[in-house]
């Protein structure tokens, strides 16, 4: 089966979840808004239901033959046991999509930090907030996060401290990586710091990135370089 993913051609966004684990189980898959000639219009009828199902809110929307999939943890749910990326006990299951709704909520803090009063405006017009949001994050919320999970990390011995869940690796750890990623475009001077307290999930993310479909995906084309128009955005004066 071909996937159909809809997401926003321009940015890596919450769609690139998705696309790093189709991307690291070989998964064939279209990415519908990045074909020639389609663009942002392609997104509009998914939107509006066209495809079946529970009409989306917004994207990331995956279409899987007659089943249409929205909401990041969701589609990873679905992808998960059909492709390997989580364990096959329930209580493991059910452990993944716990970390990869913890993920969810971190990367929505780490949007707010340049919008925190609404995405409706220009980060321009939330200048003063932008910088008392991020150094709340940057202070607080970021180690809470990540202390988190390299303690997560730590207490696997089903991987000896190499993966979150269970003894190899799983779609949250995909899902890690593009945090760490996220994190060091956005905040390069503060997470350069701040990395050194978290040796276990940099590891995580440097074994994430050796994977050879991984590696070849991020050499390509279709790996979308972060920019000022997505989550993750890297505005100098946010960064201490």
């Amino acid at each position: 089966m071909k996937y159909e993913l809809y997401y926003w051609p321009s940015i890596p966004g919450r769609g690139e979840f998705v696309r790093l684990a189709l991307e690291d189980v070989g998964a064939p898959y279209v990415d519908v808004a990045r074909v020639p000639k389609r663009g942002v219009d392609a997104l509009f009828p998914v939107l509006g239901g066209s495809l079946g199902g529970a009409r989306p809110f917004a994207p990331p929307v995956l279409r899987a033959g007659k089943l249409v999939i929205a909401q990041t943890a969701n589609i990873l749910a679905y992808l998960g046991p059909k492709h390997g990326l989580v364990p096959r006990s329930e209580a493991l299951d059910l452990e993944a999509r716990q970390h990869q709704l913890t993920i969810a909520d971190l990367v929505a803090e780490a949007h707010d930090t340049h919008h925190p009063i609404g995405s409706s405006l220009y980060y321009e017009d939330q200048k003063p907030e932008s910088k008392r949001r991020s150094t709340a994050f940057l202070d607080a919320r970021m180690p809470k996060y990540l202390g988190y999970f390299e303690e997560v990390l730590a207490a696997n011995k089903k991987s000896r401290g190499k993966w979150l869940v269970g003894r190899d690796r799983t779609y949250v750890d995909l899902s890690m990586f593009q945090v760490i990623e996220g994190l060091r475009y956005a905040f390069p001077k503060r997470f350069g710091r701040y990395s050194k307290k978290i040796p276990k999930l940099m590891a995580l993310s440097d074994r994430v990135a050796a994977r050879p479909r991984i590696a070849a995906y991020a050499a390509s084309p279709r790996r979308i370089a972060f920019n000022e128009d997505g989550i993750f955005r890297h505005y100098p004066e946010l960064d201490r």
